[in-house]
């Protein structure tokens, strides 16, 4: 991570409420704002994937409020540091939920954090935005109505997906590398899923707990490994996967099966996490959405101008962090800024409703015909789904490409 990035506003020691209220044009100034939450990972180890959320939900607030807002009034975004801990993302949902004219909480990267935050975002019926938190039970999740809405990876999907592409690359006995956690079980569930409806097995399925150490790590991959694993399929955050990589390889260059991995390690600096482990072993992860390869050039290019408007340090494309972080939450803002304007009203149930009802919209990660509907509240799917690698100067890049 660049030094800069890491000195984005984030909480510090003491400090629990972040508030960044994007200036208005006149049209709007003077008006009372609508506010949108974000409890997310502000300030430890995916600390990037925090910051790359809220400047995408700047950058769309940003756009609305030069165009007169919403409801002929300012938006408004409210931050919240949960530091990966479920406790702490509960608690700011009731202290985000007591504030006036909130309307919805964005989340963040941590799914045992997003499933810890669901009954009181239930309870205060405050429509909840996930860009980030691929825990098929985030969205299905048993209440009714629904105020979860996402713009992100599903781990139902996720793993099929996962499961094609090692297939694809000609491995056939994948091992099964899992964070023990809500997020870990989801994975497990879709990547078995996949597995079965092939007639396959995994040839291992070896878990870990956060912040595992090298030694412990070694254990897992030699048992996947000797179990016959021609391929580690991971499931991981960053700290925990740069373990992972850094093991791997220490291990006899014949004995580095290639990882292909989810998209948690991309919440961090990775590649400095992981060092000069990363061009000893074959990674790939799932990602969404690439600023180097976008499928709408005309759309990013737009994003990409106001990034670097924004954020003194961007170096343009290359140098956007956690992209598709940054590219879910500014779609997620424009999605609820139309539903709100749909409404006519900040009543949350009111737009929950016209959030299942919402027409075709031609968003940065694709054109959305309709985003959600009241059976289906992910917006994405395997279609939007690829592969990618770390380039040499750490950066996020589609794989294929330079």
């Amino acid at each position: 991570m660049k030094a800069a990035f890491l000195a984005a506003p984030r909480c510090v020691a003491g400090c629990f409420v972040l508030a960044f209220a994007l200036a208005a044009l006149p049209a709007v100034a003077g008006q009372a704002p609508i506010v949108i939450g974000l409890s997310a990972d502000m300030s430890s180890a995916s600390a990037q994937s925090g910051e790359a959320i809220r400047r995408g939900a700047a950058i769309a607030i940003a756009e609305i409020n030069a165009t007169g807002g919403v409801l002929g009034r300012p938006l408004e975004l409210t931050v919240r540091d949960h530091r990966g801990n479920p406790a702490r993302g509960r608690d700011n949902i009731d202290d985000l939920a007591r504030q006036s004219d909130l309307v919805a909480v964005i989340g963040g990267l941590h799914t045992p954090v997003a499933l810890y935050e669901l009954e009181p975002v239930h309870r205060h019926r405050l429509i909840y935005l996930d860009p980030w938190a691929a825990g098929t039970p985030v969205v299905d999740n048993g209440y009714d109505p629904n105020y979860v809405f996402r713009v992100s990876v599903r781990d139902a999907y996720a793993g099929e997906f996962l499961i094609r592409q090692a297939i694809a690359a000609g491995f056939r006995q994948p091992g099964l590398l899992l964070e023990r956690t809500g997020w870990g079980r989801s994975n497990e569930a879709a990547l078995l899923d996949a597995l079965e409806s092939r007639g396959m097995k995994a040839a291992g399925v070896a878990w870990f707990n956060w912040g595992v150490s090298r030694a412990e790590m070694k254990e897992r991959l030699q048992s996947l490994r000797s179990a016959g694993a021609d391929v580690i399929l991971l499931v991981s955050n960053p700290r925990e996967g740069a373990v992972t990589v850094k093991v791997m390889a220490g291990m006899p260059p014949g004995e580095r099966p290639p990882i292909i991995s989810h998209w948690g390690v991309t919440g961090a600096d990775f590649a400095s996490l992981a060092g000069d482990g990363l061009k000893q072993v074959d990674f790939t992860f799932l990602q969404t959405y690439s600023f180097l390869d976008p499928p709408f050039p005309t759309r990013a290019n737009k994003v990409i101008e106001a990034y670097c408007r924004q954020f003194a340090e961007c170096s343009g494309p290359r140098g956007i962090p956690s992209p598709a972080g940054t590219a879910h939450a500014y779609d997620l803002v424009h999605l609820l800024a139309r539903a709100i304007e749909s409404a006519g009203t900040v009543d949350r149930p009111a737009i929950r409703d016209a959030l299942e009802t919402l027409g075709r919209y031609e968003g940065l990660v694709r054109d959305y015909d309709p985003p959600f509907t009241a059976q289906r509240h992910d917006a994405l799917n395997e279609s939007d789904f690829r592969l990618a690698r770390f380039g040499e100067d750490g950066s996020i890049v589609p794989d294929g490409k330079k």
